[in-house]
């Protein structure tokens, strides 16, 4: 169900422009000889990170441990926005409270950056024993074109492109890590082909939301899901929770996944009928401030998909 934020945004805007006239404080104040990046989700935010290294300041609006879905942005959030240098956000229903923001901001709005306009996208998908929940019908555009390791790279390209013409003096800089990260993505996606192309099944199966299409598609695997990948139901009915057991064992299906920040009830009935084991596969909306601090990132998350695709698919 798409969201609608206008009410909001004028009173998020009133407060912003409260906010800039007051003083700022130490933490907020922005180093003025940095190129400022503005992000709203994990991915692009790690990305950029990579790329900039310690020439450019990386923000993300979403605070780690926070479940995008249900992020709303505060007027320290929009004032964030309106003084970077270039601000990066996914697009899609999700989303739709930017296009406003940015059309409020008129000249002043920064450069920014769609992630949904850098790749081909595909509608989300509702494939046999998902349940649907869009009320007018319409399938919306899956916004989780990250999880191929194939558009990440195609992102991160874009990204790169943008800083350098944003901040040339450290264009090279941002040259040399875009290669450097490039590499590690192409082996990432190497590892994956590799499990896949080993795998005794093509299948897997999620007790939970699926924002893994664009990842199916481009390893040729099939799913079955509870939800869509941007779904706002966390209970199954029984004639979904019947259908995802049935076929983890006809089938014979090792593993059921959950995704992260997930309550993981539905594949805890799953796998306590079946005997499949229960694991996590991360779409890498967010990470927790744990997991920030301890130095997680998207590669290092994404190879642990790689070790949880291999159990799934043997």
């Amino acid at each position: 169900m798409k969201r609608f934020f206008s009410i909001l945004i004028m009173a998020v805007l009133s407060l912003c422009f409260l906010v800039a006239c007051q003083s700022r404080t130490q933490e907020d104040k922005p180093n003025p000889h940095k190129l400022k990046v503005v992000t709203t989700i994990f991915p692009q935010y790690d990305f950029a990170r990579q790329l900039a290294g310690d020439k450019a300041e990386v923000t993300m609006l979403l605070k780690p441990g926070m479940e995008s879905h249900t992020y709303e942005p505060t007027p320290q959030d929009i004032k964030l926005i309106r003084n970077s240098d270039l601000f990066i956000y996914t697009g899609g229903e999700n989303d739709v409270w930017i296009e406003e923001i940015l059309s409020s901001m008129g000249d002043k709005k920064p450069a920014t950056l769609k992630l949904l306009d850098i790749v081909p996208t595909v509608k989300e998908e509702v494939v046999k024993g998902m349940e649907h929940d869009h009320d007018d019908g319409e399938d919306e555009l899956d916004e989780h074109v990250w999880t191929s390791p194939k558009n990440a790279m195609a992102i991160v390209n874009s990204i790169a492109a943008k800083m350098s013409e944003k901040d040339p003096e450290n264009a090279k800089a941002y040259e040399t890590n875009r290669e450097n990260y490039i590499l590690q993505l192409k082996s990432l996606d190497d590892a994956f082909r590799n499990v896949v192309k080993n795998a005794k099944r093509k299948t897997i199966l999620f007790g939970d939301r699926f924002p893994f299409r664009y990842f199916a598609d481009e390893y040729g695997l099939k799913y079955y899901a509870a939800f869509s990948g941007c779904s706002t139901e966390t209970e199954a009915s029984a004639a979904t929770m019947a259908f995802l057991i049935d076929r983890v064992k006809r089938e014979h299906l090792p593993v059921v996944f959950t995704i992260e920040f997930s309550n993981g009830k539905i594949a805890d009935t799953i796998s306590d009928a079946t005997g499949a084991r229960k694991m996590t596969l991360f779409s890498n909306h967010n990470i927790t401030r744990d997991q920030l601090e301890a130095g997680e990132n998207f590669l290092s998350m994404m190879n642990k998909n790689v070790e949880s695709l291999t159990a799934a698919l043997n």
